[in-house]
């Protein structure tokens, strides 16, 4: 009960930087989801239970007034994204874990089709337009335009991870320009400075993963028959 007493103390308590206090909570939670977006750009499986862990925490912290962070504001986007993490984590985890080859990456990436970015594109737009009034009456925080886009396209993102798609990298960049400032303005100084990163990883990791799609394709001469061979007398 004492560690337990000491863990709980211990992740509601600040790490103060200059004039800025830092939720360690917030702190930890980026830090696993760090290392998951590692585990994602090496296609291994166990990025996404570690996400999740980090998903958790996050949750705590957007909801700030709720756990007894005073002073914070609440991000529902943010906070809804969490719970959204962790179920399409969830259902990313089962799909590379099934599909995991003896060389142990888990998805061969590839690139969306026509229908699947079109169908991206209006899911980003029409998903943002239609939740904006609804984290508006809820309370969350302006602009809540830029709470509903974060929420949307990061779930836009998770699924293209699941599913192998190469988009999803550039996904995460749209989300991050939005979501950055948001993120500063709300207070999460953590959390901003971490996404901000992100936008920077996150087009490494589309390269990466666009040399292995690359590398994952069969050669011509591999499909096409040797002409020169002659088949029968």
């Amino acid at each position: 009960m004492d560690f337990l007493r000491w863990l709980i103390e211990a992740f509601n308590s600040y790490i103060t930087i200059g004039s800025s206090a830092l939720l360690v909570r917030e702190v930890v939670g980026n830090i696993f989801g760090l290392a998951s977006a590692l585990g994602g750009i090496r296609r291994k499986v166990w990025a996404w239970p570690v996400g999740i862990i980090g998903n958790a925490l996050l949750l705590t912290v957007f909801l700030g007034s709720i756990f007894g962070n005073d002073g914070t504001a609440n991000l529902l986007g943010q906070a809804g994204r969490q719970i959204m993490f962790i179920a399409v984590s969830i259902y990313g985890w089962r799909r590379w874990k099934s599909s995991q080859n003896s060389g142990g990456s888990a998805v061969t990436p590839r690139w969306a089709t026509k229908t699947e970015r079109l169908g991206m594109a209006a899911i980003l737009v029409i998903g943002t337009v239609a939740l904006t009034p609804i984290f508006g009456a809820l309370g969350s925080y302006d602009p809540v335009w830029a709470d509903a886009w974060t929420f949307v396209g990061s779930l836009l993102a998770t699924y293209g991870m699941a599913r192998g798609l190469v988009e999803f990298w550039l996904i995460w960049v749209l989300v991050d320009v939005v979501g950055v400032p948001l993120l500063f303005s709300a207070g999460y100084y953590a959390s901003a400075f971490m996404y901000l990163f992100y936008g920077c990883f996150t087009l490494i990791g589309f390269f990466v993963w666009w040399k292995a799609q690359n590398s994952s394709k069969p050669t011509i001469e591999a499909k096409m028959p040797d002409p020169t061979v002659k088949v029968g007398n």
